[in-house]
């Protein structure tokens, strides 16, 4: 089993695509994160496991503008979970990498 973090973050739509959701890790999340050797992934993305209420799923976490990591949110999670924009969400998240 890999390294786990939780933190909460809000949930945010990114301007350039519409419908395309993602929540940004927090520092602590981003350091567990970015210790990993590189996996030689597009885009520099991190394979992980994350738990959000009461779905997990599997998916990748990849780097943002300012450092830290960002995990995208699919609609059929935040149906699941009644997540909309702006929300905060508590994730706990495993890395697989």
């Amino acid at each position: 089993m890999g390294e786990q973090v939780e933190f909460t973050a809000p949930l945010w739509e990114w301007g350039a695509r519409d419908s395309w959701y993602f929540v940004t890790l927090d520092e602590e999340a981003s350091e567990v994160v970015s210790e990993r050797p590189p996996p030689g992934r597009g885009f520099g993305s991190v394979r992980v496991r994350v738990t959000v209420g009461a779905t997990t799923w599997t998916t990748s976490v990849f780097p943002g503008d300012d450092g830290r990591y960002v995990l995208p949110v699919k609609k059929a999670v935040r149906v699941a979970e009644s997540i909309e924009e702006e929300d905060p969400v508590s994730v706990l998240l495993e890395v697989l990498d």
